[in-house]
């Protein structure tokens, strides 16, 4: 089946760590990003960031739950959408990567080709690069010294 794919990029004048405490730690994405709440399902023991956890954000009325699947400390994290918008075989990646001084995002995401992933498509297509602006913008105040 053909698939349907976003994508989103940007650089950040923070490091690699500093983006990732933002895109590992699901409870702070309503801080940097369009989500009005977030958090995580049974977190247990868990790595925040580990493979099989399970985290969830609210973006309007539609609640989407994900279940990392890969992890990466400060490199990548790949997951996939088990409800909340209606796609099929969905999954997703952040991938960061050293550019000088900062890090180079790219957040993409690919899904089966159906009429309601299709819908899905055009709205995705807004948000990612709205993500993914709104997380260099808080990696780069995350980046700036304390003052004295």
């Amino acid at each position: 089946m053909a698939r349907l794919h976003v994508e989103a990029e940007g650089v950040a004048r923070a490091t690699p760590a500093v983006v990732w405490e933002l895109v590992a730690n699901a409870d702070r994405y309503s801080e940097w990003g369009p989500w009005s709440a977030s958090g995580y399902e049974n977190l247990g023991a868990q790595a925040p960031d580990g493979a099989g956890v399970i985290r969830w954000m609210r973006y309007g009325r539609v609640t989407t739950v994900e279940k990392v699947l890969e992890s990466e400390r400060a490199r990548r994290l790949v997951y996939t959408v088990v409800k909340g918008i209606p796609v099929r075989n969905y999954r997703a990646g952040v991938t960061l990567s050293p550019e000088g001084e900062g890090t180079r995002i790219r957040w993409t995401a690919s899904w089966d080709r159906t009429l309601p992933g299709r819908i899905v498509h055009r709205r995705l297509r807004a948000i990612y690069p709205d993500v993914v602006g709104r997380l260099i913008a808080a990696a780069e105040r995350s980046a700036l010294p304390a003052e004295a």
